[in-house]
């Protein structure tokens, strides 16, 4: 039988002593089962709630994005930040991107493009050219006008192309462009022929000499306000073991021959003059069989 009862049936019999003490174990029972009782109230009764308001929160982070993980608004070519519209929703990276001008991207790539142009020109772009010197000496204003293809090979900067003073053959120089070749020709001389190649290192310039009185070439009507002539700047190429003489290209340039519309031939007394794409090739051809038989 359980003390506890037992002790309440016999509340008169027991004496006072053991009545203090059975009402002290009794009050240590019941504070016990109070503080079980408290700490049974006590006790959440949902302990899941913490777990769940974690999920909760959770999903809650999951459907609302935070801020700072947004990448800063990209900055256009000027310089300035692109901001949205009024009333606008914020912009993606993606709808930055596109708003940037086509123009912009195109602008860039034709840049690049035309550094390319300006390099030296390809063999099917380049020109070629005929060009006359005076080898042996004649005096013109008191200066000797001997020029030969040695002389040019012995120049160690570019040589100016001047005293020109006729307009078809100004006209010719002002053609010319950095990178073209050219014959060498010696005129007014024992041997007339194309003798070796230079090439044009410098477009054409007024020709200074023209404005000289002491020049063998002065023209008082030119002036350096209105310069009326021009040089190109040349270096030497090539000299020919052995040169193609008038004679021969004259056989060349008859009716129905490789040069017959060569410039030089049709307009002999022209001291620069434009030469063919073929014609250059098939001179070129004749210069190497001819060095073949040496």
């Amino acid at each position: 039988m359980p003390k506890r009862k037992a002790t309440q049936e016999t509340t008169e019999a027991v004496p006072a002593e053991p009545r203090r003490r059975s009402n002290r174990l009794q009050k240590l029972e019941d504070d016990g089962s109070e503080v079980a009782s408290s700490k049974e109230t006590n006790k959440p009764t949902n302990p899941p709630t913490k777990k769940n308001s974690n999920n909760s929160e959770h999903a809650l982070k999951k459907e609302t994005p935070k801020v700072e993980d947004e990448p800063p608004a990209k900055k256009s070519r000027s310089g300035k930040q692109e901001v949205a519209a009024a009333g606008a929703t914020e912009q993606t990276p993606a709808t930055v991107k596109k708003s940037i001008p086509k123009k912009d991207l195109s602008a860039s790539s034709s840049s690049s493009s035309s550094a390319i142009t300006t390099s030296a020109p390809t063999s099917q772009e380049r020109n070629y050219w005929l060009l006359k010197a005076e080898p042996e000496s004649r005096f013109e204003n008191g200066v000797d006008v001997k020029f030969s293809i040695d002389d040019l090979a012995a120049k160690t900067e570019p040589e100016p192309w001047d005293g020109i003073r006729n307009y078809a053959a100004r006209n010719n120089l002002r053609a010319m462009k950095k990178g073209d070749l050219a014959f060498f020709y010696h005129s007014n001389c024992k041997e007339p022929g194309i003798v070796g190649i230079m090439e044009i290192v410098k477009e054409h310039s007024p020709d200074l000499s023209a404005h000289n009185p002491k020049a063998p070439y002065y023209d008082p009507k030119s002036s350096p306000q209105d310069p009326k002539w021009s040089v190109v700047h040349v270096t030497f190429h090539e000299k020919f073991k052995v040169p193609i003489g008038l004679k021969e290209l004259k056989e060349m340039g008859a009716k129905g021959m490789p040069l017959e519309n060569m410039q030089m031939i049709r307009q002999s007394r022209l001291s620069v003059s434009k030469v063919g794409r073929e014609e250059w090739e098939f001179l070129i051809k004749i210069a190497e069989d001819k060095a073949k038989k040496e």
